[in-house]
């Protein structure tokens, strides 16, 4: 049976115990139908994973004693901060869960020009709080040791700038350029990644990207759909600089 790995957002100490409820405890108890005795794989975003074996179970609370912990290898050496301009439906959960088991550090959700999702301040907040969540199942589904933070939604234009003060590399996918990224030397350790909305992005916002020193790139002679774009270039860019092989 496949240990499943648990995020918990709790201090967690060797020979303690810990006790999780909610969600959590639902999932473990119902879902995945775990008992006294059982191991779970604790991860609380410290880079370490933290075997753990059940005292008591059930659908208000799980409780588990730590037994030992280790330093995770399912990191990936490069940081990535995806700067996605939000769609409509399910595509941008589709584009959290599958760039978290990418390996993806940071996503902040943008507005752009043509973005055709209109939310306020009380919906940011909710959708948020969802997308936050999605992180975290994905984290635990891939084994992951993190769970990617999910920033408070930005206009493109305040993302762009704030990545002035950032270090590393910064990509603006623009599929009428042909930036070959193979040639940037040294090969950065943080790359920040602007995405376009379906209709993609204007002109405009793509000379502001380039004036703030974003590399204008393409990956290819096709035109990615926005929800597909991400997961092809954090691919490569994994595949460049971080832990593909």
């Amino acid at each position: 049976m496949r240990i499943p790995n648990i995020f918990t957002d709790k201090i967690l100490t060797q020979d303690e115990t810990v006790t999780l409820q909610g969600q959590t405890a639902q999932h473990l108890s119902k879902v995945l139908r775990m008992a006294v005795d059982d191991e779970v794989r604790l991860f609380n975003n410290t880079g370490l994973f933290y075997t753990a074996k059940i005292t008591h179970c059930d659908k208000k609370a799980v409780s588990l004693n730590v037994i030992s912990s280790i330093i995770s290898s399912t990191e990936s050496k490069l940081h990535t901060h995806l700067g996605q301009v939000m769609s409509r439906g399910d595509r941008m959960d589709y584009v959290i869960q599958k760039s978290t088991e990418l390996g993806v550090n940071e996503i902040t959700p943008l507005f752009s020009d043509r973005c055709e999702l209109k939310l306020n301040a009380e919906r940011q907040a909710k959708r948020i709080q969802h997308w936050q969540q999605i992180a975290i199942n994905a984290a635990e589904q891939c084994g992951r040791a993190y769970v990617p933070i999910i920033h408070p939604v930005l206009t493109l234009d305040k993302w762009i700038n704030n990545t002035k003060d950032r270090e590393g590399v910064s990509l603006v996918l623009h599929h009428r350029d042909t930036q070959n990224l193979s040639s940037i030397n040294p090969a950065p350790k943080h790359v920040n990644l602007l995405i376009g909305p379906e209709g993609g992005l204007s002109q405009t916002e793509i000379e502001q990207a380039i004036h703030a020193n974003f590399i204008a790139s393409t990956f290819g002679p096709r035109v990615m759909r926005t929800e597909t774009t991400p997961i092809a270039s954090l691919s490569i860019l994994q595949w460049l600089w971080g832990d593909f092989q």
